[in-house]
């Protein structure tokens, strides 16, 4: 998965290919034409109503994606910035799927990258990839 450039309506056509939904049913759950829903998978941004709709038809939760991007390429929060309170809920940053561990471990497996680019590039604490490949890397052996 390339968490890093997101095609959504790619990735929404190949969970209904996984699913075998029939193109009807899609139609009239979206309240849309087949032609629109063509269209919709050609496009590499949808608007977050559209989103939620085939989040909820193919139950998968596509805003993951886009939060598993932010885990891996938002710059850190500095301490330069003074935080201010918000109504909004907050989340942390640092929660690492297991699809983010095995995403960073096949990059160090495949040299793609080494561990100090891992490190820099993700700002991924140095203990916690360690831990990482200590855990992960003994359940393959």
């Amino acid at each position: 998965m390339n968490f890093e450039n997101i095609h959504i309506g790619e990735l929404i056509k190949q969970r209904v290919n996984e699913l075998g939904i029939p193109v009807e049913r899609i139609c009239n759950f979206m309240n849309t034409s087949e032609i629109e829903i063509e269209q919709m998978y050609e496009e590499k941004f949808l608007n977050s109503g559209v989103i939620l709709r085939w989040s909820k038809l193919l139950e998968y939760d596509f805003f993951r994606i886009y939060s598993q991007h932010l885990i891996l390429y938002s710059p850190p929060s500095g301490n330069y910035a003074i935080q201010k309170s918000t109504v909004l809920p907050v989340f942390r940053k640092n929660i690492y799927t297991k699809e983010i561990i095995e995403f960073i471990l096949e990059l160090l497996k495949t040299g793609k990258k080494t561990i100090q680019q891992v490190l820099d590039d993700y700002k991924i604490p140095r203990s916690t990839l360690h831990k990482w490949m200590a855990k992960y890397n003994s359940h393959e052996k």
